[in-house]
């Protein structure tokens, strides 16, 4: 497939010794001017441009900074008849690839063309590849890291099905609180996807937490309880070891709230710090009424499972103590996705 050169002259007899140069070799669109060059690009998207720089109304310098502000990608050559020092360093600071001096000769013409499209198909190629190789180490530490998850809840036997649930809430809470404009501003600044996926690490602490109390058959002691309640801190813990061998800051930073602040109450009565209010991250207040939910609905061996609308009530019941007003109002509107949810096959 032919590849597609602008040139963009105000002369036009630059213009047609171009054209004729370069028109058994690519195919070539000639432009008068760079707004006529800005116009073309919404249709058609070069695969380098020969651009003038002295142009009337707008030069080649500012052309090229503006053609950068859209971040393209495509590749620039300067045409000029008057290169110098001070030419060549403004040119390669605003990202030009190159310098060809009018009047042209076809041959140079065309051997530049040549060489500069060949290294920027190299460099597409192993950017390419990098990307590639990036994904799929990216998936690899996701799969390692949500298997470490489900091996952690594998242990307790009270949980089946927690981390994929919450996960499920945790989305239809963010989407419903972002509809409605509520803690729109914090939520715009998150990854969405990095913040959903992270969920599945709030409950990574209980790894160090006994089998005998993870799965005792009825109410904790207060000794029992204070135990179990280190499963925060060290959730906090095991994530920032796991962080000081990986680049993946954000994804590792949200895990990090999710696991160090779910237990956290409105009111301030919460662990592991007593934060109060807004204080409390975004990632524990969200969880916090995901969690109890899905706690309330979900069978253990020291109680029954309820049914979906008492659960509904009783975290209504604690608004502004347990759990954010707004966010439990939200919680209340979408409740019929919530029982939607316990109703999806395992």
């Amino acid at each position: 497939m032919q590849k597609t050169i602008f040139v963009v002259d105000d002369n036009d007899t630059n213009l047609a010794a171009a054209r004729e140069a370069l028109k058994s070799h690519y195919r070539v669109m000639t432009l008068p001017s760079a707004s006529k060059m800005f116009a073309m690009m919404e249709k058609l998207t070069p695969d380098l441009i020969l651009l003038d720089i002295e142009m009337p109304e707008m030069d080649g310098f500012e052309a090229l900074s503006r053609l950068k502000e859209t971040e393209s990608i495509v590749p620039v050559i300067f045409l000029t008849s008057l290169l110098d020092a001070e030419v060549e360093a403004t040119g390669f600071q605003l990202g030009v690839i190159d310098f060809i001096t009018k009047p042209f000769s076809a041959p140079v013409l065309i051997n530049r063309i040549k060489t500069h499209l060949e290294i920027d198909e190299l460099i597409r190629e192993r950017t390419a590849q990098l990307q590639q190789k990036t994904i799929q180490l990216e998936n690899l530490q996701s799969a390692i890291i949500f298997g470490f998850a489900d091996l952690v809840e594998g242990r307790d036997d009270n949980t089946g099905g927690h981390i994929d649930r919450t996960s499920t809430y945790i989305q239809i809470l963010l989407d419903a609180l972002y509809e409605r404009g509520i803690y729109k501003d914090e939520i715009e600044k998150l990854n969405r996807d990095s913040f959903i996926s992270s969920a599945r690490l709030h409950d990574v602490g209980k790894i160090v937490i006994s089998d005998i109390i993870l799965n005792k058959p009825g109410k904790l002691t207060d000794e029992e309880f204070d135990i179990m309640k280190t499963h925060t801190s060290e959730g906090e813990q095991a994530i920032d070891q796991i962080a000081s061998r990986t680049n993946d800051v954000e994804f590792l930073n949200n895990a990090r709230l999710f696991a160090g602040s779910h237990h956290e109450r409105w009111d301030g009565r919460g662990y592991p710090r007593g934060l109060k209010e807004t204080e409390i991250p975004l990632h524990g207040r969200i969880m916090a009424v995901a969690d109890v939910f899905d706690a309330l609905v979900s069978e253990r061996p020291y109680k029954k499972p309820f049914e979906p609308d008492e659960a509904v009530r009783l975290i209504m019941e604690n608004v502004g103590t347990q759990f954010d007003p707004l966010i439990a109002e939200v919680f209340y509107e979408v409740r019929d996705k919530f029982k939607a949810v316990l109703l999806e096959p395992r």
